[in-house]
C-alpha cells in the first residue's frame, strides 16, 4: 500500500495518512482484542492529550498499553524517529514525517490510524464503558459540530489571530470568529455542566485540549486585550478548570513540554499577552494528581 505523506505545519494538525478502523467482525482484519492495540502519543500535542485523557476515561491501562513520545519531535517535519519503523512497516516508500499521535497493530506491527476522532472513537465503541459511553447514542452529530467549532473556529481562527506580519484587519477578523466560538460555548456552558449537555462526552475531552492550547500556546502571539476578551468568558474557564482538577484530565498536563514544543517550532513573535495566563494550569493539574491518589 502507498500513501500519501501529509502536509506537515509545525503549529497545524496535519492531514492523517491512515484511517483504518477497530471493528466488530474479525473479518475487518482489526477487529477488538485487549491488548492487541498499543497507543503511541505525546501529551504536549492537543491530539495526543485529547487521547490520552480518553484513555484515562475508559481506564483502558489493562487493555491497550501506551508509549510516550517526546514532547519536541526529533525529526524534520514534527517527526518522531520511533515511529519510523512502523510508518515505512505500513506504506510502500513512505518519506514523509513519522507523525504522532498513531494507533499501532501489535499484532502486524503495523499503524491502524493516525486520525485522532476515528481512534476515541473506536477505543469508546469497542473497550469502553457501554454504561457511560463518550459517544452516547444521539449526540454523534452534536459531538462532530464541537470537534469543527474546535479546529476551525478556535484553533485555526487563533492562529490567524496571532500572526506575525499579518494583515491587522485578517488579523482582527479572526479574533473575532474565536470570540464568537467562545460566545456560543459559553451560552451552552452556562446552561449545562458540559458542553453537549448534562453527560460528559467525547466532545469535552476535545474542547478542553483546546482550551488547554489557547492558554498555553496561542496567548502567547495575542496582546493583553485580546487575552482580556477571551478570558471574558467565566462559564467557559470555569468548566476547563472544573476539567483540570479531574484526575483523568489534569494528571495528563505537560505544560513544561507543551511550551517546549511551541518555543522549538514557533517562528512567530511574542505579543503583549504572553504574560497573561487566563488560568493557573500547574495549580489545577497538582489538584488533579492529588484527587487521583485519595
Amino acid at each position: 500500500m502507498t500513501v500519501t505523506p501529509p502536509a506537515a505545519h509545525p503549529l497545524a494538525p496535519s492531514a492523517p495518512a491512515f484511517r483504518g478502523r477497530i471493528g466488530r467482525d474479525a473479518r475487518s482484519g482489526h477487529y477488538a482484542v485487549p491488548r492487541r492495540y498499543r497507543l503511541h502519543l505525546s501529551t504536549a500535542c492537543p491530539q495526543g492529550l485529547r487521547i490520552a485523557v480518553t484513555h484515562s476515561l475508559l481506564a483502558l491501562d489493562d487493555i491497550c498499553p501506551v508509549t510516550l513520545l517526546p514532547a519536541v519531535p526529533d525529526c524534520p517535519g514534527g517527526g518522531h524517529s520511533a515511529l519510523r519503523p512502523l510508518y515505512e512497516a505500513s506504506a510502500h516508500r513512505y518519506t514523509g514525517p513519522a507523525l504522532g499521535p498513531v494507533l499501532s497493530d501489535d499484532w502486524s506491527g503495523r499503524i491502524v490510524s493516525t486520525h485522532a476522532p476515528d481512534i476515541v472513537r473506536d477505543l469508546d465503541r469497542h473497550f469502553g464503558d457501554s454504561r457511560a459511553p463518550l459517544h452516547p447514542s444521539g449526540a454523534q452529530t452534536r459531538i462532530e459540530a464541537v470537534e469543527r467549532l474546535c479546529a476551525q473556529d478556535i484553533e485555526q481562527a487563533a492562529q490567524r489571530a496571532g500572526q506575525a506580519g499579518g494583515d491587522p484587519a485578517e488579523r482582527a477578523a479572526a479574533l473575532e470568529v474565536l470570540l464568537g466560538a467562545l460566545d456560543v460555548l459559553e451560552q451552552e456552558l452556562t446552561r449545562h455542566p458540559y458542553v453537549t449537555g448534562d453527560q460528559l462526552t467525547s466532545a469535552d475531552v476535545a474542547l478542553w485540549a483546546h482550551l488547554v492550547r489557547l492558554d498555553t500556546v496561542h496567548h502567547n502571539h495575542l496582546d493583553a486585550c485580546a487575552v482580556h476578551r477571551i478570558a471574558d468568558r467565566p462559564a467557559v474557564w470555569a468548566y476547563a478548570r472544573r476539567l483540570a482538577a479531574h484526575p483523568a484530565f489534569g494528571t495528563h498536563l505537560d505544560l513544561d513540554g507543551i511550551a517546549r514544543r511551541h518555543h522549538a517550532h514557533c517562528r512567530g513573535l511574542e505579543a503583549a499577552g504572553a504574560a497573561v495566563r487566563i488560568l493557573d494550569w500547574a495549580a489545577h493539574a497538582a489538584d488533579a494528581v492529588r484527587g487521583g491518589h485519595r
